[in-house]
């Protein structure tokens, strides 16, 4: 009798410590549920949310549909300040045109092409620093460097994108004195685009400026066999003579 006695006494103890666990554990979810609302709420423009499970899921879907309709409008906004950026360059406003191209990075920060247009409009700026104040000399700087992080992002995003490529090149032979960085990247356009005399330019220059007289040779005779304009074959002639009296005396 003691027996039955101890087991029906057991019996009871662990239903009443699952039905504590139970109460308990609805307690804590009914509890994580009131913060999450709270929670909510609190970043909820329009107010607290509904208490129901179905009430939830439509201001979900509510939210949710606002949400895609922010991102829509904010991809759209970003393009208008692309579109104001380009405008402005053509104007030849670049100052202008660089805070509208920053403005466009904000809303789309992977676009190739905003960070080439800003590197292009970088470059002008700084070459248009002429001394005014005592501080021309950083401020070139500045928008050279901008030019440049401009560029080489642009080819990170896109690294087949053929302007930054060239205009780097460029950028390296002729503003920042650093013509072996222009090399690899005016032989990798060129590779694309094997017939541009302009390119075919600068990297003989840059050649030239890195003493590899013999591949700058080469390239002018590359030239002169390609070019139909007798001023452009007269001035790649003119290089090459310079250069094989440098190479032989």
């Amino acid at each position: 009798m003691k027996k039955i006695k101890d087991i029906i006494t057991g019996v009871l103890i662990l239903s009443l410590i699952g039905t504590l666990v139970v109460w308990v554990y609805r307690g804590e979810r009914s509890k994580v549920r009131r913060e999450l609302s709270k929670r909510i709420a609190e970043l909820s423009p329009r107010g607290g949310p509904p208490e129901t499970i179905e009430g939830l899921r439509q201001a979900i879907a509510l939210y949710e549909a606002q949400i895609e309709l922010n991102v829509k409008e904010g991809a759209q906004t970003g393009t208008y300040w692309k579109i104001l950026a380009i405008r402005l360059a053509d104007r030849n406003m670049h100052q202008d045109a660089l805070a509208a191209y920053e403005r466009a990075l904000y809303f789309n920060s992977e676009d190739p092409t905003i960070f080439y247009l800003t590197g292009v409009s970088a470059g002008i700026v700084a070459k248009s620093v002429i001394g005014f104040s005592s501080s021309a000399g950083n401020e070139r700087n500045h928008y050279f460097t901008l030019s440049e992080n401009a560029y080489r992002r642009a080819l990170e995003l896109d690294e087949q994108y053929n302007k930054p490529m060239y205009a780097l090149g460029v950028l390296y032979a002729f503003e920042l004195d650093r013509p072996a960085e222009a090399i690899p990247l005016l032989e990798n356009y060129l590779s694309i685009f094997p017939n541009d005399v302009p390119a075919m330019f600068v990297l003989a220059r840059s050649y030239y400026m890195t003493e590899s007289f013999e591949p700058a040779v080469s390239l002018y005779d590359r030239i002169i066999a390609r070019t139909k304009d007798a001023k452009v074959k007269a001035e790649a002639q003119n290089n090459k003579e310079l250069i094989m009296r440098m190479m032989y005396g």
